[in-house]
Parts: structure tokens; C-alpha cells; sequence
């Protein structure tokens, strides 16, 4: 009973406080996107790093750092057209790779990869929640949420046929079919019953929408699976009790993001 209470209460913390970070203003939205990308670069960091004698936290506080910039740069692109504070990003990417010819390591390969694929798994789709509007941001949080409760939902019911059995022996077929059901539903109930607020778009391009995010959410999931099988761990960490790491709890929100503004993109441009 204990655990439960406990897994609940952190749950709402995290609901309140991204609903709160997406819609009070756009100063909040900075400061959820920095919130996130500063937890989720040190937790990255300490699950490539869980199996060495010693952490260079140097690097990550420059990883750190350059995720830092690269959402600040965005986010002062979207609000005042403030592209040149990108280049500051640049000096990072540069930095970085400068930075490895004096760290004394067997593996500076490896070692960069790991950096630059923090970059670019993390940083680059946070920084891109700026550029949706608030109630289309709180849409894409809720498909989300909706998708993994329509798929544990179902996939435990009737979940019979292993989805992705090499990478996550649980997930079934079926449940993966509960969550866009779940998601889809959901939009043509929001398109019904508040669609001044909700529909800035068609409502088949709404629902197309969730249908984006419902499958990348999948796909997020079943990449932050893939990436703890090869690194060898549970949960990628206990920031959240009962919920484990913030990478377990925003994996999904790293594919749906790029995925959701690019839909988006796509559809007004045709």
C-alpha cells in the first residue's frame, strides 16, 4: 500500500508539473525544458558510466551545459528570433570534440559518441517543445499518457502476441493496438466537447495526431529498452519512486516531440 501511495503521489507531482510548465507562461516552458534536459543529461550520464571504476563528471557538466544551450538557443529562437544565440551550441559541439584529445582514455570514440548521442537523444527533441503551442503541447502529453494506460490496460487483459519479444518481452500486440484506440478516442472527445480549445486544426489532422504520437510513443519506449538491455540495467534510475529514472518516465516524450512537430510541419505545408 505503501509503494502505491507513494508511485501515485509522485506521478501527480510529475502530471502537475508538466501541465503547469507548458501552459502558465512561456517562461515556465524554459524552465520545464531545462528541468528536464538537466536530469535526464546526469541520469544518461551515470548509465553509461554505471560500470566504470571512476566518472569523469567533467563530462558531463559539459554535455550538460551544451544541452542547456541548445534549449535556451531554441526557445530564444521561438519567442524573440534570437537565432544567433545558437552558435553558442556550436561552440559546444566544438569544445567537446577538443576536449577529448586531452582526456587520457583507451575508447575517445566511444567516449564522443556517448556525448554526442546525448545531444541528439536528448537535448535537440526537449528543445523543440517551445515551437507548439501550449493546449497542442498538453494534447501530445496526454495522448502520451493515455497511450501507455490504454496499452497496459489491454496488453493485460487480452495481451497475447509479443510485440517486441528481443527487447521488450511484455508488450503485446494487442496493447499496442489498446493505445492508439486509447489516443484516438481521446481526440474526437476533446474535438467534441471543447474544440475551441483543443482544435486549432481539422479534426482529422487532430486525430492523425494522436495517431503520430501514439506509434512514436511505442517506439520511445522500445528505444530506451533497447538502450538499458545493452548497457545492462533495470531503470535508468529512482528519481521518481516507483516510477524509476526521468529517461523511464520521458522516453516516450523523445520520439513523439521531433515526431509531433515535423507532423505538424508536414500538414501545414501541404
Amino acid at each position: 500500500m505503501k509503494n502505491v501511495l507513494l508511485r501515485s503521489l509522485s506521478g501527480a507531482i510529475y502530471v502537475a508539473l508538466i501541465v503547469a510548465g507548458v501552459l502558465v507562461s512561456k517562461w515556465t516552458v524554459l524552465a520545464l525544458c531545462l528541468l528536464l534536459v538537466v536530469l535526464a543529461q546526469i541520469e544518461y550520464f551515470t548509465l553509461y558510466t554505471h560500470d566504470t571504476g571512476k566518472r569523469k563528471w567533467g563530462i558531463c557538466a559539459v554535455d550538460t551545459a551544451g544541452a542547456m544551450i541548445l534549449t535556451g538557443g531554441m526557445w530564444l529562437t521561438q519567442y524573440y528570433m534570437l537565432t544567433a544565440t545558437l552558435a553558442a551550441y556550436i561552440v559546444y559541439l566544438l569544445g567537446r570534440l577538443v576536449m577529448q584529445i586531452y582526456i587520457s582514455r583507451d575508447t575517445p570514440l566511444i567516449n564522443l559518441a556517448y556525448s554526442f548521442m546525448g545531444q541528439l537523444y536528448i537535448a535537440l527533441p526537449i528543445s523543440l517543445l517551445p515551437f507548439l503551442e501550449p493546449h497542442i503541447a498538453l494534447a501530445m502529453f496526454i495522448f502520451i499518457w493515455l497511450n501507455d494506460t490504454g496499452a497496459f490496460i489491454v496488453g493485460c487483459t487480452i495481451g497475447r502476441h509479443p510485440l517486441f519479444p528481443r527487447i521488450s518481452p511484455k508488450k503485446s500486440w494487442e496493447g499496442f493496438w489498446g493505445g492508439i484506440v486509447f489516443c484516438v478516442a481521446a481526440a474526437i472527445l476533446f474535438g467534441t466537447l471543447w474544440p475551441g480549445y483543443f482544435l486549432s486544426m481539422p479534426v482529422g489532422m487532430f486525430i492523425g495526431m494522436a495517431f503520430i504520437v501514439s506509434v512514436f510513443a511505442t517506439w520511445g519506449d522500445l528505444v530506451e529498452s533497447m538502450l538499458k538491455r545493452t548497457l545492462h540495467v533495470k531503470d535508468s534510475g529512482n528519481i521518481m519512486p516507483g516510477h524509476g529514472g526521468i529517461l523511464d518516465r520521458i522516453d516516450s516524450l523523445l520520439c513523439v516531440l521531433p515526431a509531433t512537430v515535423c507532423y505538424l510541419l508536414l500538414t501545414l505545408l501541404l
